[in-house]
């Protein structure tokens, strides 16, 4: 049985707002500790911290950034966390209550530079995630992928793609 949440109550109460790629969110953490990348003279911070929420249908489309990114799995619906490696393989990670629910993990992590989506395993489904970045997330680091570049790419993933796209 899920563990229903109501979605509008929850977005007023986090303070969430509308994220570029699909879903409602809010920055909860931004380390004060700077961190320098490797091969470059800008400093991020060391970590930063969101809560995300799906609901209403909404997907997190395409995207990737520079740094790992850990999901947490806070309350609702499964979630799924589709991932495509450099190599073109596909990996979906279903986020989860593991204590409850046979095949899903509480957390799942997202190498830097890899291509991801999320959905709620059930498109009428709400869930609340959380996902930490090490070295933190910067806006300017993120990229969404243009219409049919992934498909083109990887066509024999085409439908998810589309589909999240």
């Amino acid at each position: 049985m899920p563990d229903t949440i109501d979605s509008h109550a929850l977005i007023a109460r986090l303070q969430l707002q509308p994220h570029p790629e699909g879903g409602y969110f809010r920055e909860t953490y931004r380390a004060d500790q700077r961190v320098m990348r490797d091969g470059s003279n800008e400093t991020r911070a060391a970590s930063t911290a969101i809560y995300f929420l799906l609901c209403d249908g909404a997907h997190s489309a395409w995207h990737r950034i520079r740094s790992d990114e850990v999901w947490h799995f806070y309350a609702g619906d499964p979630v799924d966390v589709h991932v495509l490696d450099a190599s073109g393989t596909l990996h979906t990670h279903r986020l989860g209550n593991a204590l409850v629910r046979a095949g899903t993990a509480f957390q799942a992590v997202v190498k830097a530079g890899d291509w991801f989506a999320a959905e709620c395993r059930d498109a009428s489904g709400a869930a609340l995630v959380g996902c930490t970045v090490a070295p933190g997330f910067e806006f300017s680091e993120f990229a969404l992928a243009a219409p049919g570049e992934l498909q083109a790419r990887y066509p024999q993933h085409q439908e998810l793609l589309a589909r999240l796209a």
